[in-house]
């Protein structure tokens, strides 16, 4: 029926019609090609903005990465020397530290061969003032023994008043005062000698507590300043902030 409608149809108005319907389809088609070329360019046109920024966020990154390694070489050639200095300061205190045992393990033995000789000292003094003590009650028990003598001094060892003239004394009791009086004389020499060597012994003594002491601070100063130095060091290197360096205790002072 409607191809019979269609043949009895006017041909004319066939063709206008068909017509009509391309020309809807072509503008159709027409129009969905403007938007795709609208799409497609704006696509591009995204395209090229993302790729920009890349490109842009590449040579950033590449930038960063150049002074990262840049940095990398210097804090390795900066730790390199760190490193160097820390074991140029290990070496030396380690010099230092020997150096200061050595010294304080002389000066400990020097100190106890000075009190060492200081008790030899003091015993050598006992025994002698025992030993004068001995010697001076015999000379006394010489002196009351003898008849001559016991008029001289008395019991205590004091000089009595003559009362004997000097030319009834004997040329044998003058000898005998003399010889006495010589003994005694070399016996307080001797004396005074061995107490003046005691003090010179603990003078000496004195003075090498003093330089041991003076010692045992400078090699606690040498330690809190190496310490000080090497933290520094690793701070420096590191960037961070300053550390508190514990203050060691000192070391009792020897009593002198």
């Amino acid at each position: 029926m409607r191809e019979s409608q269609l043949q009895q149809e006017d041909p004319m108005d066939r063709y206008k019609r068909e017509n009509r319907r391309l020309q809807e389809a072509s503008m159709r088609l027409e129009q969905e090609n403007d938007d795709l070329a609208h799409e497609l360019v704006t696509s591009k046109i995204a395209l090229r903005n993302d790729l920009d920024q890349a490109e842009d966020k590449a040579d950033v990154l590449n930038k960063e990465l150049l002074l990262t390694k840049q940095r990398l070489v210097e804090t390795e050639e900066e730790k390199r020397k760190q490193e160097e200095e820390t074991a140029q300061l290990k070496e030396v205190f380690r010099k230092q530290l020997e150096k200061a045992e050595y010294e304080i393990k002389k000066t400990t033995a020097i100190i106890a061969e000075y009190k060492q000789i200081c008790s030899q000292l003091s015993t050598r003094l006992e025994k002698q003032q025992a030993a004068s003590k001995e010697e001076l009650e015999v000379v006394k028990g010489k002196m009351m023994a003898c008849k001559h003598c016991s008029d001289i001094f008395s019991k205590e060892g004091a000089l009595k008043v003559a009362t004997i003239s000097r030319e009834d004394q004997g040329s044998e009791s003058d000898d005998e005062k003399d010889s006495l009086k010589k003994q005694l004389r070399e016996m307080e020499l001797e004396l005074a000698q061995t107490k003046l060597q005691l003090v010179e012994a603990k003078c000496k003594i004195q003075e090498l507590e003093h330089q041991r002491g003076a010692l045992m601070n400078e090699i606690q100063a040498a330690k809190n300043s190496w310490f000080s130095k090497t933290l520094n060091s690793i701070k420096t290197a590191t960037g961070t902030q300053p550390l508190q360096v514990p203050q060691a205790a000192q070391p009792p002072k020897e009593s002198t």
